[in-house]
């Protein structure tokens, strides 16, 4: 009977294995909001991250969370950095690019998991208002390829992205920041 349960493990085992060696080299979780705001005022919502705490999903997960700043006050080569609980974790973002049209993020997760990913937000003007789009994509080990049997990064991270959207938008529109 032991051999049995053994068999059937290792079977079931390379069965998801061999699922997970399907899943796409990369990654893209994507979402999109319109905000009520002129796009200046969006945009240094996003390249300065002193402001990113005002909408930010993952600040509030952890009120003790050590940040630090460092290079250009904003714009490219600002750099923010953290470390958290095991909710938020540790990691670095640095701003590559930011044009009042889009804003290019490298991110570097250190723990959890380490990850190296790029973020971009895409403003473009839009009736009055300003259509945002947040992304990530990033390569996709084999590792994070067998999670991505049980859950996808979409699923994952996707609703975080509208969390941060739904922040970002109740901070524009009120002007406090």
């Amino acid at each position: 009977m032991l051999k049995i349960i053994a068999v059937v493990l290792v079977v079931l085992i390379a069965i998801i294995l061999g699922f997970a060696a399907t899943k796409p080299d990369t990654f893209e979780v994507q979402r999109s909001a319109n905000i009520l705001a002129p796009p200046e005022e969006v945009f240094a919502l996003i390249d300065d991250f002193h402001n990113w705490g005002s909408w930010s999903p993952w600040e509030k997960l952890d009120p003790a969370m050590k940040k630090t700043y460092s290079g250009a006050a904003e714009g490219k080569g600002s750099v923010y950095a953290w470390e958290g609980n095991s909710k938020v974790g540790e990691g670095r973002m640095e701003i590559l690019e930011a044009t009042p049209a889009k804003v290019t993020i490298q991110l570097d997760f250190i723990r959890p998991f380490a990850g190296h990913n790029v973020a971009e937000f895409a403003l473009a003007p839009q009736s009055g208002a300003t259509h945002v789009t947040w992304s990530m994509h990033g390569p996709t080990p084999f590792m994070s390829k067998v999670m991505q049997v049980f859950v996808s990064m979409d699923s994952l991270i996707g609703k975080d992205f509208e969390m941060g959207l739904v922040n970002m938008k109740g901070v524009a529109e009120n002007g406090k920041h």
